[in-house]
């Protein structure tokens, strides 16, 4: 008869071997991203294999900044629980934009979801990717993003000390304007220009154009966004109030931006403050 006591260091050794694939699957992070500004994040944070999609409108590149590095990712192609949990997320990211029923629902279902609100200035986006970088188990990429960043904005402060601000706003054919607190306002503040719909209108968020007060408006240029010439994002504007009557655009006095670094949301807005500098001050040695 063998001694029980001989047994012991095999039960410990399979018991053990057995919890391995168990541990493995505990650790394994498998990410959803919902949105463009959670996409870039991830695509900048996590390893590869941390990703398992990315949002509908990842691979554009008129809305993600990072929509060359998508390329390699799946989409999630329909805006439902279902279309996100097909590829077996351990995490979801979502923000304060996303539909509220849609995440509840993702969070029933028992995965984790981090919904993202704050994100107004470039303090916002370096908490964001802090808390995505402990979620993925990358704090050291993000903290590196974020030193970068910081260096790249000093550069950029010491470039445009002592410029007169240009006078500007965002124009559209929606009839809505930025004011203070938007991701707008962040990119006049950081790029030698003053948005008048804050200073002179006194307007806070997305407003709707007081039209007739905007023609005594001091605006030496508008700021617009897309894929396309000065003229031809100008045109629609030229027969709207008050546009038709504002003297900027009478004289051709516009820049254009691309449209995923107006609207950016996460670190890649630095390149928007970088862009929108060099085209508001050409007086500067870039």
């Amino acid at each position: 008869m063998v001694p029980a006591t001989m047994f012991r260091p095999i039960l410990r050794l399979l018991f053990a071997l057995c919890l391995l694939p168990l541990t493995a699957a505990a650790q394994e992070v498998r990410v959803v991203s919902q949105t463009v500004g959670t996409d870039e994040m991830l695509l900048a944070l996590a390893d590869p294999e941390q990703i398992a999609a990315l949002s509908h409108l990842a691979h554009d590149a008129q809305f993600s900044a990072a929509a060359t590095e998508a390329a390699a990712y799946p989409r999630i192609t329909t805006g439902d629980s279902e279309a996100i949990l097909r590829y077996r997320p351990t995490l979801v990211l979502f923000t304060d934009y996303s539909r509220a029923e849609l995440v509840e629902r993702v969070r029933k279902s028992g995965v984790q979801v981090i919904v993202f609100d704050r994100y107004a200035t470039m303090e916002d986006v370096y908490a964001n990717l802090r808390t995505l970088g402990r979620a993925l188990g990358h704090e050291s990429r993000a903290e590196a993003i974020i030193a970068a960043s910081r260096v790249r904005m000093a550069a950029l402060a010491v470039k445009l000390r002592g410029v007169k601000p240009v006078r500007v706003i965002n124009a559209s054919t929606y009839g809505l304007l930025s004011g203070a607190g938007t991701t707008f306002q962040d990119l006049c503040d950081h790029a030698g220009a003053e948005n008048v719909a804050s200073t002179v209108g006194g307007f806070t968020g997305i407003v709707p154009e007081p039209t007739e007060r905007m023609l005594a408006w001091p605006i030496d240029l508008l700021v617009l966004d897309g894929d396309m010439t000065v003229d031809e994002a100008l045109a629609p504007l030229r027969d709207l109030l008050p546009y038709k009557y504002i003297e900027a655009v009478k004289r051709n006095r516009a820049i254009v931006m691309p449209s995923a670094l107006m609207a950016s949301v996460t670190h890649h807005r630095i390149d928007g403050y970088e862009l929108l500098a060099r085209k508001l001050h050409p007086e500067v040695a870039w």
